[in-house]
């Protein structure tokens, strides 16, 4: 299964073609119309393709490129527009660039990881505003978050409020949903003439409880998850950078397979995330050193051995690798993405890898984001923060979201807390506070377990305002639901707009959380993202 994989992404995102030259090599991408080009150089992939001209950074406008063995070098005079020569190819590339050393040590806050199964109340009525929910995407944020947020004391809030004492859920904003000007979509503008453009999604936490990994045992003992992502598998395709945060590691059934709370998946789940076409996974989370540091070298060298071309963040085998960060580049925008995790669970990194696991440090993050903006125009954060099972940001991660983007991120896409939370803006800076759960069986049961089965896929469509800056030019989330049943195939991950009522009926979270319908899931996204399904 691996192999056809393998295969399958060779022939729709890299065939890998030998220029001649052992430290330099070219891909071509046919799904999204890419080609990559790669130096190993020292610290890291350096790259050696091409900048855009007309920000005020460091830039040159050569641009090489060499596919199917022949080499041509295309000198670009004064600022380039960001488009390729040729039929439509669009020179991505995919850099790790050396960012100088750090201690990669995390900051002094309690771990929150293991908050409990708190109880929720379901959705309702609720005073207040969303969260900066709504604002039109092209250079125009919206409103900053208003309201009280909760406090950072570390425990799961027992009434998920976006105020002080816990009671009710964030408010609706039922006139408008999260998401840029109406009217104006991505296909629109992409059909436009020359305009450059990306698109990135992001879903949120993959947790492979026991039911979720006995969902995918076949009969001869081996693993097939590819019915998790089935239902989503087209779409996250046709992104041009699709994310997801892998919350438990892939330390493989060596390791023993195992669910909440020390996690560890097969390495199945990882062919499943290739075949489904993630292009970057998000590994700094709070169960990262569940398997200690033989789950994360197993880890690693999963990705690196089967599918070198998928960036892994957040985890390192070296302090070499902890000092690269991660830069896509398409249609002349560069786009830098960093991941850190609050905590381990108390576990503490390997004292012979103190590099292991990217965790939230000031300093460091604050140098990181300098370095990002200086080797991209658009940066982009994926904390691992908050409190679990709260639809409302935490004071803390209001606090490290202003750090962000008084630091440069233009755009922080937040994970943990296992159910959603609002969208909103900082500044210049969009903030997802949590995109919750994208696929979960969990053991807990009683009221706020129905939350965890509603999950959002973030969309931003990355292009340039009129001086050449790398803006957003348009956002929305599209809500998610796990759906669970016993059986081989038997968890799928739908869009809302898709599940129906048939399918509420059959998902056997009801008998753990009785109010669970398909109602509820549409209330929940209304007082959260102010969307109406």
């Amino acid at each position: 299964m691996r192999k056809a994989i393998s295969e399958q992404i060779a022939e729709k995102r890299k065939n890998h073609i030998n220029a001649g030259n052992r430290n330099q090599w070219s891909v071509v991408s046919e799904r999204k119309q890419e080609i990559q080009i790669f130096s190993r150089s020292g610290k890291g992939f350096m790259k050696k393709g091409r900048t855009k001209c007309g920000k005020n950074r460091e830039g040159w406008c050569r641009l090489r490129r060499r596919v199917c063995g022949l080499a041509m070098a295309v000198l670009l005079a004064g600022c380039a527009d960001g488009q390729e020569t040729g039929d439509g190819a669009r020179g991505t590339d995919d850099i790790l660039i050396s960012i100088g050393e750090s201690d990669g040590q995390a900051i002094g806050e309690p771990d929150r990881g293991l908050a409990g199964e708190a109880a929720e109340k379901p959705p309702g009525e609720s005073d207040g505003n969303l969260a900066g929910g709504v604002g039109w995407a092209e250079g125009n944020p919206g409103a900053e978050a208003n309201g009280e947020a909760p406090g950072s004391s570390g425990e799961a809030s027992t009434g998920n409020a976006s105020g002080e004492n816990g009671e009710g859920l964030p408010g609706t904003a039922a006139d408008e949903p999260v998401g840029g000007r109406p009217g104006d979509t991505g296909q629109e503008r992409a059909e436009s003439a020359g305009e450059p453009e990306i698109t990135l999604v992001m879903v949120g936490d993959i947790l492979l409880h026991t039911p979720v990994a006995e969902s995918g045992l076949r009969e001869d003992g081996n693993y097939d998850f590819s019915a998790v992502f089935a239902q989503m598998k087209e779409e996250i395709q046709a992104a041009d950078l699709a994310l997801v945060n892998q919350e438990v590691i892939l330390g493989g059934a060596q390791l023993g397979v195992s669910g909440y709370p020390a996690f560890n998946a097969p390495y199945e789940l990882g062919d499943a995330l290739a075949d489904t076409g993630f292009d970057v996974i998000l590994h700094a989370t709070n169960h990262a050193l569940d398997k200690g540091k033989k789950g994360i070298l197993n880890c690693l060298s999963f990705w690196q051995e089967n599918y070198p071309d998928i960036a892994v963040l957040g985890i390192h085998d070296s302090q070499e690798a902890q000092q690269e960060i991660y830069v896509y580049e398409q249609q002349g925008i560069r786009i830098a993405i960093l991941n850190y995790t609050y905590g381990t669970n108390g576990i503490p990194l390997p004292g012979d890898m103190p590099y292991a696991v990217d965790l939230l440090d000031r300093e460091r993050v604050a140098e990181d984001l300098r370095r990002a903006g200086e080797l991209a125009d658009f940066v982009v954060v994926c904390p691992h923060w908050g409190t679990e099972y709260t639809l409302s940001a935490t004071r803390e991660q209001e606090e490290w979201a202003a750090l962000f983007a008084e630091n440069g991120a233009d755009l922080i896409l937040g994970t943990h807390p296992h159910v959603i939370e609002p969208v909103g803006w900082v500044g210049a800076s969009l903030v997802y506070y949590s995109l919750g759960n994208f696929v979960n069986w969990t053991s807990g049961t009683g009221a706020g377990v129905a939350n965890r089965m509603v999950g959002g896929m973030a969309r931003v469509t990355i292009g340039l305002d009129d001086a050449g800056e790398a803006v957003i030019k348009a956002y929305d989330v599209e809500p998610l639901v796990c759906h669970v049943e016993q059986g081989f195939g038997g968890v799928t991950v739908y869009p809302l707009d898709r599940y129906t009522e048939g399918l509420a009926e059959r998902n056997e979270i009801v008998k753990q959380d009785s109010t669970f319908s398909l109602e509820y899931c549409r209330q929940l996204v209304q007082n959260v993202f102010g969307q109406n399904q």
